[in-house]
């Protein structure tokens, strides 16, 4: 379908930062064909009319853990660690893939609403949360989230390896490259050297990225540098986890050794502010990190860990949390922080998104700046990185395709949603509720 979308400011998130009044934006199936100032030659077999507000790029939400909405607000109140195994992990042992199918959705539906087209999930079953996501319209990296908690390894029964072929084998280029699936670690703290060292085979072998959580509280940090006297971004490099594409979610505690190792490599780190903020991790020397050469892009973490995924509370946070934190007003400017959330997410997601110009992703949203959050505006972006909130998503456009408007999802169910989160899902997994 041909599209054209006008009468609208445009955020192009080029290199030049340009913000386009008047702007005319051209699509054909799933790319952006012409953007421009001037209304194109030719007929359309849809227009939009942006009502004079602004499109920009869809968010790119690097680090998710999606199907975690059934555990929004649960285990509130511990730390990192305690949060993990007295709360977390016994509820993830109930997980069915019907279940896993109906709070992926629930997740799917928040992001959506909120702006976001294409994410980074790491996550068991991946191969139902694969089925969510084709259906939603959204593009996905998905990754299983590999663990390892004995020396006992064989790849041929060991159940994350079995899952990670049974993903890359069904699901990887799905719909012209719609989902892709990456290889992962969940974290050095969690495994062991044989998953690492076939992880970073089987990417190597398949030409998959790497999903790893790395550095995101003290005691992870330091019990590793225990173990091997070595930093976890140090010691995975060591097994080849990082000879790919590769994305390192919280990075809260790395060095500067590490940062030389992720810019020499290529290794994005993925920013999780509110998560780290809520759970006590700390805060992750973006600023530092980006002076060093490190791609830097932006997460939510899970609903648990969050409570929420309006990407605009995340952007906002990633856009004054480290003027504060460093006494300087000037340590993340709201462009910085747009770039992050857009084109620097796509970068570590190795896609061509989070920039509108002519051959990219048709991955596009319009917020509505007449309202009152918005009113009045001296600077689109200022506005977009400080002011804006989810509910001001009036379209979200995924690969060409309208998903969500003026309220409405178009790919979801959202009350048959609704239904099976509560009925199915919330009983499944809380059975003494």
């Amino acid at each position: 379908m041909s599209i054209l979308i006008h009468n609208c400011t445009a955020v192009l998130m080029d290199e030049a930062g340009t913000v386009l009044p008047g702007a005319y934006v051209a699509v054909e199936g799933s790319k952006i064909v012409s953007v421009g100032a001037q209304r194109p030659a030719g007929d359309f077999e849809t227009e939009i009319d942006g009502k004079g507000g602004v499109l920009m790029p869809g968010f790119v939400n690097a680090h998710t853990h999606v199907p975690m909405t059934a555990m929004r607000g649960y285990g509130d109140g511990n730390n990192l660690q305690d949060w993990l195994n007295n709360y977390i992990f016994p509820v993830e042992a109930r997980w069915d893939d019907r279940a896993i199918r109906a709070c992926t959705d629930l997740g799917l539906a928040e992001m959506i609403a909120s702006g976001v087209t294409c994410i980074a999930d790491m996550y068991g079953h991946s191969p139902a949360i694969a089925q969510s996501v084709a259906d939603s319209g959204i593009s996905a990296n998905l990754s299983v989230g590999g663990v390892q908690f004995s020396d006992d390894f064989d790849p041929d029964t060991h159940n994350d390896c079995r899952v990670q072929r049974e993903l890359t084998e069904t699901w990887h280029g799905y719909n012209d490259g719609q989902i892709l699936a990456d290889a992962s670690v969940h974290g050095e703290y969690t495994s062991h050297h044989q998953l690492w060292r076939w992880m970073a085979g089987y990417a190597r072998d398949h030409g998959l990225g790497m999903h790893v959580h790395i550095s995101e509280t003290r005691s992870e940090h330091e019990a590793c540098l225990a173990r091997h006297g070595k930093t976890p971004i140090q010691i995975l490099n060591d097994y080849g986890v990082w000879d790919t594409r590769a994305i390192a979610a919280h990075c809260v505690y790395t060095t500067p050794e590490d940062w030389a190792i992720m810019a020499e490599k290529g290794i994005s780190a993925v920013h999780n502010p509110m998560s780290n903020l809520k759970l006590g991790s700390g805060i992750a020397p973006v600023p530092a990190m980006k002076k060093a050469g490190v791609n830097v892009a932006l997460g939510t973490d899970g609903v648990s860990s969050n409570n929420c995924t309006d990407f605009f509370g995340d952007l906002k946070l990633a856009a004054i949390l480290h003027n504060g934190a460093g006494c300087d007003p000037l340590a993340l400017l709201p462009m910085d922080a747009l770039r992050m959330a857009t084109c620097d997410g796509a970068r570590a997601l190795g896609r061509r998104t989070g920039v509108i110009a002519p051959g990219y992703t048709a991955d596009l949203i319009l917020v509505d700046f007449s309202h009152l959050n918005l009113t009045p505006c001296h600077s689109v972006v200022s506005n977009l990185a400080y002011a804006a909130h989810g509910s001001d998503v009036a379209m979200n456009m995924a690969r060409g395709k309208v998903i969500y408007k003026d309220g409405e999802f178009l790919t979801i169910d959202l009350e048959r949603v609704r239904r099976e989160v509560a009925d199915y899902a919330l009983p499944l997994l809380f059975p003494e509720k």
